[in-house]
């Protein structure tokens, strides 16, 4: 794998002493520390900010590792962010989304092949990536379903994996 179109050096983990303590975090919740990690860092802060929030998003709440991984797929598709949705991949099909559903993740229409929630979710997603606001009647339908815990949680999850995306794009961090 060339890194060479990253736009920052990557830190290469164990080289600097001050991280010691941030990468022992990351290892610790993700097993290695991967190329996002590398990039994130260049700033110690941000590295352990981000690594507290996404830590907190994906591992911590009540929303269920398939709609969570539902919606980051699909803002990856929406952001363009390859490496994302790669990365995703496996997290997906171990949180017991099908390969059709991922497949099909791809596509502008969101069909039959998704349940309502999925739907609403996967639409949610969609005005929160594209559009940044989000209907009021969509909302409503989001606080008829879920108490407002689920709904904040649902609603960091898009926001958090647009920033990872975002982030992802433009540092030019792929695979």
């Amino acid at each position: 794998m060339s890194t060479d179109h990253i736009r920052v050096p990557l830190v290469k983990p164990g080289t600097i002493p001050k991280l010691n303590a941030i990468e022992s975090r990351i290892m610790a919740e993700r097993g290695r520390i991967s190329l996002l990690y590398q990039v994130l860092l260049n700033s110690e802060p941000i590295a352990a900010g981000w690594e507290q929030m996404l830590t907190a998003v994906r591992n911590k709440t009540a929303v269920p590792p398939s709609l969570r991984e539902l919606m980051i797929l699909r803002v990856a598709v929406l952001n363009h962010a390859e490496f994302e949705f790669e990365a995703h991949i496996p997290h997906a099909l171990k949180a017991g989304v099908s390969q059709e559903k991922i497949d099909y993740i791809k596509s502008i229409d969101l069909s039959e092949l998704f349940s309502e929630e999925e739907r609403l979710l996967l639409q949610l997603t969609d005005h929160m990536t594209l559009n940044v606001t989000v209907p009021e009647e969509l909302m409503m339908s989001l606080s008829a379903h879920y108490n407002p815990q689920e709904v904040v949680e649902i609603v960091a999850t898009v926001a958090a994996y647009n920033m990872v995306s975002r982030f992802l794009v433009a540092l030019n961090i792929s695979h």
